[in-house]
């Protein structure tokens, strides 16, 4: 049950746009068809729930202060966390890669799509701050971590093909040329974020 309540609160409570707006720059750029969106943030499912888990691995096993005493009782007092963020970013790097090649042999077409935006998982900082929020909450176990990164996966999931098919609609509006692209993006981003502060008032 505390799964669940914790993969509800990473959807929609702490949802990494409209709570945090990370990742906004993908967000935005990608978010002109519902295809494109749709691959976008099945890859960042994928890579948040690989990255989390195994960033709280390191971080317990090697990073933080006395992790490293499984290993030898002379090591017990090593504090390696001033590391975080280099081996963060390596791993979530590295997972980006693995995302990137198998993009690009399997569906060709949706890498061409994605362009830039693909291997720029890597500096997304919503993945980055997956992790950190993360070591931030110090989880009890590698199951929640998990829960938690695949849940901050499919909120950011829902938050772009949900602006992806809102702007395909807008297309056929008369919306006012000023307000026209990006305008009207932010206008209705904002209008979402604050849709999603009314599930603030679930009880978990």
């Amino acid at each position: 049950m505390e799964s669940l309540n914790l993969f509800i609160k990473s959807i929609f409570i702490d949802n990494m746009v409209f709570a945090y707006f990370l990742g906004m720059c993908s967000y935005l750029a990608v978010s002109k068809s519902v295809k494109t969106a749709t691959g976008l943030g099945l890859a960042v499912i994928f890579v948040l729930g690989i990255t989390v888990p195994v960033n709280y691995l390191l971080e317990n096993y090697v990073l933080s202060e006395g992790a490293l005493a499984w290993l030898s009782s002379d090591l017990a007092n090593l504090d390696l966390s001033f590391l975080s963020f280099i081996m963060f970013i390596a791993v979530i790097a590295s997972m980006v890669q693995l995302v990137e090649m198998v993009v690009e042999k399997f569906a060709p077409t949706l890498y061409t799509n994605l362009g830039i935006f693909l291997p720029l998982i890597a500096v997304n900082c919503a993945i980055l701050g997956g992790a950190l929020f993360m070591q931030q909450r110090e989880f009890p176990n590698i199951g929640q971590a998990t829960v938690y990164g695949v849940g901050s996966g499919v909120g950011w999931f829902l938050a772009i093909v949900a602006i992806a098919a809102i702007r395909e609609k807008l297309q056929y509006s008369n919306v006012p040329a000023p307000l026209r692209g990006l305008g009207i993006t932010f206008v209705v981003t904002g209008l979402m974020g604050m849709a999603f502060m009314g599930f603030m008032g679930i009880k978990l």
